[in-house]
């Protein structure tokens, strides 16, 4: 199926592994010019040259989203590489977590900047250059937590829920300039973390993985270029009907929709 993404320029926050890397890997492979950030030059480098040794096309922006400078920077290179900006995938994130009572201001402000405001100033800097290509996709990466949020769970399901919000108001509010915005609402998916876990327990990885899959209804953890295929279908033109809508992508985790 030709999904419409050749000579498309987007833009994918948290780029250089996981989530982020996988889907920049399968938007350069689609056709796209891709703009990936992260704070670590090294692997951005390692990962544009690897786009590009594909023959994709790739510019890599060493940035800290939770700085406004950084995400106005972000854009302006986006814009002065390709030319233009068609999607974003806002992916940066963590997964702090803690008991109430124990989470600082501070980890709760550097929260809320990295994946709410991180968020929010990056789209609103997309937004004029999406508008002058008569449309675009904002996608944002969110936790099924934000929707059913367990205890000892703040601050991150507090920003993934205003994530949703967020995704919902958008949607709405620029349907008319044809930018849709969605949100994938990820559960347990295969990532470095993990890799840490299970070196601190002294087990290998896959075992960690084996067990954690037992909770899971389809019986395993999820990859990340499964996450990237919902992306790259969301940013494409088979999605030109679908806007503010969140995508459970949690092998049947979540108890609701």
């Amino acid at each position: 199926m030709e999904l419409g993404l050749k000579g498309k320029t987007a833009i994918i926050t948290g780029a250089t592994q996981g989530i982020g890397r996988a889907t920049a890997e399968r938007l350069a492979a689609e056709g796209a010019n891709v703009v990936i950030c992260a704070r670590r030059q090294e692997l951005l480098d390692e990962v544009v040259g690897g786009i590009r040794a594909a023959g994709g096309k790739a510019h890599g922006v060493s940035a800290d989203v939770s700085k406004a400078e950084d995400c106005a920077r972000i854009v302006s290179e986006a814009v002065k590489a390709f030319g233009r900006i068609d999607i974003l995938v806002n992916n940066a994130g963590t997964s702090n977590r803690g008991k109430f009572e124990e989470v600082s201001d501070e980890v709760w402000q550097a929260d809320l900047d990295l994946k709410v405001f991180g968020a929010i100033r990056l789209t609103r800097g997309v937004i004029p250059e999406m508008r002058k290509q008569g449309g675009g996709r904002v996608i944002n990466l969110t936790n099924i937590g934000a929707k059913q949020p367990k205890a000892e769970s703040m601050p991150t399901v507090v920003s993934r829920a205003a994530g949703l919000a967020m995704t919902k108001a958008l949607s709405k509010e620029f349907a008319a300039d044809k930018i849709l915005v969605n949100t994938v609402c990820i559960g347990l998916i295969k990532a470095g973390q993990h890799d840490t876990t299970a070196a601190k327990r002294g087990i290998p990885v896959e075992k960690l993985y084996e067990g954690m899959g037992k909770e899971i209804p389809l019986g395993r953890v999820g990859e990340a270029a499964e996450v990237a295929n919902v992306i790259t279908f969301l940013a494409s033109d088979a999605a030109s009907y679908v806007t503010g809508t969140s995508i459970n992508l949690d092998g049947g985790t979540s108890g609701v929709l």
